[in-house]
C-alpha cells in the first residue's frame, strides 16, 4: 500500500495527515521535540511495517518550498489539517516543490556566513547611529578617512556635543569593538573550514571575489550539479528580471525578482562593485551598461555576469581565464593566515611575494587591460542580427557571411 505522510509544522507542534490510496486520514498533533518525533516514527514503523514513503527514493524527509506551495495550492478554508493534507496530496501526485537539503558541512557554513552577515549589518547600523548624532548637532564631516579608527575616534571625542550624546557615542564605540572581536572569530572559523576547499580557491581567481564572498556563494550553492544551467543559478540568487506577457503581446521585463538568498545576492553585488573598479573584461562590461542604464543597473548586471561565470567555472572545474596570479596567491596566503597558519618570516620567498613587486603587478595589470581592450573592440565590431536575418541564416547559412 502506498502511503504518504504530510506534516504542517509550527514552532511547538506539527499537524499530521496520512495519504493512503487517494484518501486523507488525520493523524493528530505531535509536539516538536526530538523525543515526540522519535516516538511518532517508532509508532509508524510498528503499525505500517516500517514503510514510510516520503520521497521517490524513500531516503527521508522532503521539505517543501512554502512560496511555491502557496502558488500551487489555494484554499478558502485554511487550517493546519488542510495544509498537511495538501502537502501529502501534492507529494503523492508528484507536484510538491521540494527544497534541496544541504549536507552537514554546507549547513554549518551557511550558519557561519549568516551570522557574519548579521554582525556586519549590526555594525553598520551602529555606525549610522553615530553619524546621525553628529549630523543632528551640525558637526562637520570627519577630516580623517575613517571615523572609527584611532585618529577618527580622537577627533570624535573632542566634538562639542551634549553629555548624554557623548555617553551614547562611547557606548556605540564599545559595541563596535565587541563586534570586531566577534567578526574576527567568525572569519577565522570560515577560513579554517574552507582552507582545503578547491571550489573556494577556484572562485578566488575571479577579480573582486575575496574569501568572504567565495565562502558565502559556496554555502548558498552547495552542490553545483543541482543547477542544470547558469540561468537556474541566476534565478536562485534572484538576479533574473521579472517578466510579464499576456497573449500575443510583447514581453515586458521589470526589476530583478529578488527571490532567493538575499545575503548571497548582496555579496555578488559587492563583488561586482570591486570588479568594476579593476581593469579587465568585467570593467569594460560595467562601463558599457552604465552608459545606457546607469551605475546601479550596471552593478546588478555585473553581479548577474559573475553568477554565470561562477556556474561555468564550478561546472567545468576551471579557473578564471583572466586571473592575476600574484593577486590570487595573496588572497590564498591571507586566507591561510586568517585560519591561523604560521607566518613564513625568514624563509624562502613564495608566490605571494610577487604581489609586493611593482613590476610584476604592472605586468599583470597590463594583461588585464589588454583583455579589456579586446572586449571593447569585440563589442564595437559586433552587430546584432535582426529576426529576419536570423531566420534567413537558419534556412540558408551560406547566404550570410
Amino acid at each position: 500500500m502506498r502511503r504518504v505522510i504530510g506534516m504542517d509544522i509550527h514552532r511547538t507542534f506539527g499537524e499530521v495527515v496520512f495519504w493512503e490510496e487517494g484518501k486523507l486520514r488525520h493523524g493528530g498533533r505531535v509536539d516538536m521535540t526530538r523525543t515526540a518525533l522519535e516516538g511518532v516514527g517508532k509508532t509508524i514503523q510498528a503499525h505500517h511495517g516500517g514503510l514510510l514513503e516520503v520521497s521517490s527514493d524513500a531516503r527521508g524527509v522532503v521539505i517543501a518550498n512554502p512560496l511555491q506551495v502557496k502558488a500551487i495550492a489555494h484554499a478558502h478554508v485554511k487550517t493546519d489539517k488542510v495544509d498537511a493534507g495538501t502537502l501529502a496530496s501534492l507529494h503523492a501526485a508528484g507536484y510538491l516543490p521540494e527544497i534541496w537539503t544541504p549536507d552537514a558541512a554546507t549547513e554549518r557554513m551557511r550558519r557561519l556566513v549568516a551570522r557574519r552577515y548579521q554582525v556586519v549589518r549590526h555594525r553598520t547600523r551602529i555606525k549610522n547611529e553615530v553619524h546621525a548624532i553628529l549630523h543632528a548637532h551640525l558637526i562637520p564631516k570627519c577630516p580623517h578617512a575613517d571615523l572609527f579608527n584611532g585618529r577618527g575616534r580622537t577627533w570624535l571625542m573632542h566634538q562639542p556635543i551634549p553629555d548624554d550624546e557623548r555617553f551614547a557615542i562611547e557606548r556605540h564605540v564599545r559595541e563596535l569593538d565587541r563586534l570586531a572581536e566577534d567578526l574576527a572569530i567568525l572569519d577565522r572559523e570560515i577560513a579554517e573550514s574552507t582552507l582545503d576547499d578547491l571550489a573556494i580557491r577556484r572562485l578566488l581567481t575571479i577579480t573582486g571575489v575575496n574569501l568572504t564572498v567565495a565562502a558565502g556563494l559556496m554555502a548558498a550553492i552547495g552542490d553545483i550539479t543541482r543547477f542544470r544551467s547558469p540561468q537556474k543559478l541566476v534565478s536562485y540568487f534572484g538576479l533574473n528580471p521579472r517578466v510579464h506577457q499576456s497573449g500575443l503581446g510583447a514581453a515586458h521585463h521589470g526589476r530583478i525578482s529578488k527571490v532567493g538568498r538575499s545575503h548571497a545576492r548582496a555579496m555578488l553585488v559587492e563583488a561586482a562593485w570591486a570588479a568594476a573598479k579593476t581593469p579587465g573584461p568585467l570593467h569594460a562590461f560595467f562601463v558599457r551598461i552604465r552608459a545606457k542604464r546607469g551605475h546601479q543597473v550596471a552593478a546588478v548586471a555585473v553581479a548577474r555576469k559573475l553568477t554565470v561565470l561562477v556556474w561555468h567555472m564550478l561546472t567545468k572545474e576551471k579557473d578564471y581565464l583572466w586571473a592575476r596570479p600574484s593577486l590570487v596567491a595573496h588572497k590564498v596566503r591571507s586566507m591561510e593566515l586568517q585560519a591561523g597558519r604560521p607566518q613564513r618570516k625568514g624563509r624562502a620567498r613564495g608566490d605571494t611575494y610577487a604581489y609586493n613587486v611593482k613590476e610584476l603587478r604592472n605586468q599583470e595589470m597590463h594583461i588585464a587591460r589588454k583583455a579589456q581592450e579586446n572586449y571593447e573592440n569585440f563589442i564595437e565590431a559586433w552587430r546584432p542580427r535582426s529576426p529576419k536575418e536570423r531566420a534567413r541564416g537558419r534556412l540558408n547559412p551560406a547566404r550570410l557571411e
